[in-house]
């Protein structure tokens, strides 16, 4: 009998110690894309691109409602137009369509490299925050709020956290 006792008190300290474990494992949330796109850095670094393909885009989008123009009026007087007018329509549409095509390949390729170079100064500064977070509150599972199906509890969000941390670093 002393040897069921002593057995099942064991076993009732070790699942109060599991119990215990359990409930100090601090889970977190981390929206990482967030707490980089909300640093000052990010902040800059779009605004420096803005004002390098600005006039860019600027063009892109004058050329693009240029182009609706010019194709609703083909559509609708394309057929009643004499041919060489229509044909001068068509070329003009065909020209300010490749222009519009090449303005959008260059913003979209200075948009990647700007992103890439802030990536890349950023990402070891995002870890060393992250891991300075981590360490402060004690998180043994970080996970991202779109990774979350369900929790009975509302996990401490550690983003902005990350972000004001990210804005001494960068």
């Amino acid at each position: 009998m002393r040897k069921f006792i002593a057995v099942f008190w064991l076993g009732l300290l070790s699942a109060l110690a599991v119990s215990t474990q359990v409930q100090a494992a601090e889970v977190a949330l981390l929206d990482w894309r967030t707490a980089l796109m909300e640093s000052d850095a990010a902040q800059r670094s779009m605004g420096d691109l803005e004002s390098r393909i600005g006039g860019q885009q600027q063009e892109a989008e004058s050329l693009g409602q240029e182009l609706q123009q010019m194709q609703q009026r083909l559509q609708q007087e394309g057929d009643s137009l004499p041919e060489s007018e229509r044909q001068a329509l068509v070329q003009e549409f065909q020209q300010k369509g490749s222009r519009f095509e090449q303005l959008r390949g260059e913003i979209m390729q200075a948009q990647q490299e700007a992103e890439q170079a802030f990536l890349s100064e950023a990402e070891p500064k995002l870890e060393q925050a992250v891991d300075q977070v981590i360490t402060r509150h004690s998180v043994e599972v970080l996970v991202e709020p779109q990774g979350v199906l369900h929790s009975d509890v509302d996990l401490p969000d550690l983003t902005s956290e990350v972000t004001e941390i990210l804005n001494t670093l960068l």
